[in-house]
């Protein structure tokens, strides 16, 4: 493949909240893509954003549509080269997995690639049962343990959503009568995936050939340039993700 080929390759970020690229279509139905989408909320936006959400909000960039993926993806049949979505697919309900993918798989053009990111469940539980066994063995604490304990599940059971629990009590009460709990913003997990589990999925639902990369590794060319898996300074953006790939 020739550089001008890769560089006609259009990729869409789904659900990418802050997390953009300028090399993408990014798409996202959250509360910082419709003000950032928005004449009336770009100015909104400094007044009710600050600290860490204002600085990730600036940093939003590229071409980004405001969209609701639960009603399907705003692309025609077979007319995009790679979908790329980050701990998305585990805040779907299980009941709309297939659909979610099959409507991935139509967009695709034939032998497209879907690259997923989501939690490492066997990370997450391997990691918590050593916990245990180290408490158990008296070498750490019990809070220490529930550490593990919490990174296990704490997303399944959460009430608030994260950004509000760390504002005002004022300001927590009124961004809970606005914009609802942490269920009804999507931020809470209604699956887990692991090396096993994901693959099995994407072949069920007519993916081929999918496999487990690392951060750094992909079928799409030229991807640390797309900015999505690294951090600026060459870090994993999200540790401890599990990163799988099939072809459409």
């Amino acid at each position: 493949m020739t550089e001008a080929t890769e560089t006609r390759w259009k990729v869409l970020n789904l659900g990418c909240g802050y997390q953009t690229s300028d090399r993408c279509t990014n798409i996202d139905w959250s509360v910082p893509i419709r003000l950032k989408g928005s004449r009336v909320g770009r100015r909104v936006a400094p007044l009710v954003l600050d600290g860490e959400r204002r600085r990730a909000y600036d940093a939003i960039s590229g071409e980004v549509v405001r969209h609701d993926l639960r009603k399907g993806i705003p692309f025609p049949d077979r007319s995009v080269d790679a979908v790329y979505h980050s701990h998305l697919l585990e805040h779907l309900d299980r009941d709309a997995v297939p659909g979610f993918l099959a409507e991935v798989r139509r967009v695709l053009k034939p032998g497209g690639i879907h690259r997923i990111v989501v939690p490492d469940l066997e990370r997450d539980a391997r990691a918590y049962l050593s916990s245990l066994d180290a408490a158990a063995a008296g070498s750490i604490d019990a809070a220490t343990h529930e550490e593990h304990v919490r990174t296990l599940i704490e997303q399944m059971v959460r009430r608030e959503a994260y950004w509000t629990a760390q504002r005002s009590p004022a300001r927590r009460r009124l961004e809970n009568l606005l914009l609802g709990d942490a269920r009804k913003r999507g931020e809470t997990h209604q699956w887990m995936w692991d090396r096993i589990s994901l693959p099995a999925e994407l072949s069920a639902a007519g993916f081929v050939d999918p496999k487990v990369l690392s951060n750094t590794e992909s079928q799409i060319p030229d991807w640390r340039g797309y900015g999505l898996d690294e951090t600026p300074s060459g870090q994993e953006y999200k540790p401890g993700s599990l990163y799988v790939e099939a072809r459409a």
